[in-house]
């Protein structure tokens, strides 16, 4: 019989431009680890479009982008409270001021963090690596440490 395993559940933040997400949840698939992964909106019209649609249309761009992202902030900030690890992605295309901030806010809550990012960010993230408890340069970097703490190797 297999031992039980805590199921640990990851929330994946960061850049939408890439597929380091379908990574992660690929090689965690194939590893059958104990996670479950979650993360924010990663339909980019659907999230700028979601204040609008729900609750009416704005006179400028501030206030549609204003009420999207307060409505897109129930769900990020509920899912991080509620993971145990969040993994944020910064790429080198975009600037994700998004992706910074849900790095400090998983460090405000106390939630385990793994930076990932290529070494030319290094300097731009200090003070995120800083909170950081690992700081991965690839997916399956990130996959290997949550193999390692899910006691799965």
């Amino acid at each position: 019989m297999k031992e039980q395993h805590k199921l640990w559940k990851i929330y994946l933040s960061g850049e939408i431009h890439s597929d380091w997400r379908n990574e992660i949840i690929s090689f965690c698939h194939t590893a059958d680890l104990p996670v479950q992964i979650w993360g924010p909106e990663m339909d980019h019209e659907t999230s700028d479009d979601c204040g609008e649609k729900i609750l009416g249309k704005e006179t400028s761009a501030f206030w549609k982008d204003h009420k999207a992202a307060k409505i897109n902030s129930i769900r990020t900030r509920t899912l991080i409270k509620e993971s145990d690890i969040v993994v944020v992605r910064f790429g080198d295309k975009y600037r994700q001021w998004n992706a910074a901030f849900d790095a400090g806010m998983a460090a405000a809550f106390g939630k385990s963090l793994i930076s990932l990012h290529d070494e030319a960010l290094d300097h731009a993230l200090k003070e995120v690596d800083a909170a950081a408890l690992a700081v991965a340069r690839k997916p399956f970097e990130v996959v290997e440490i949550l193999r390692y703490i899910t006691n799965n190797s």
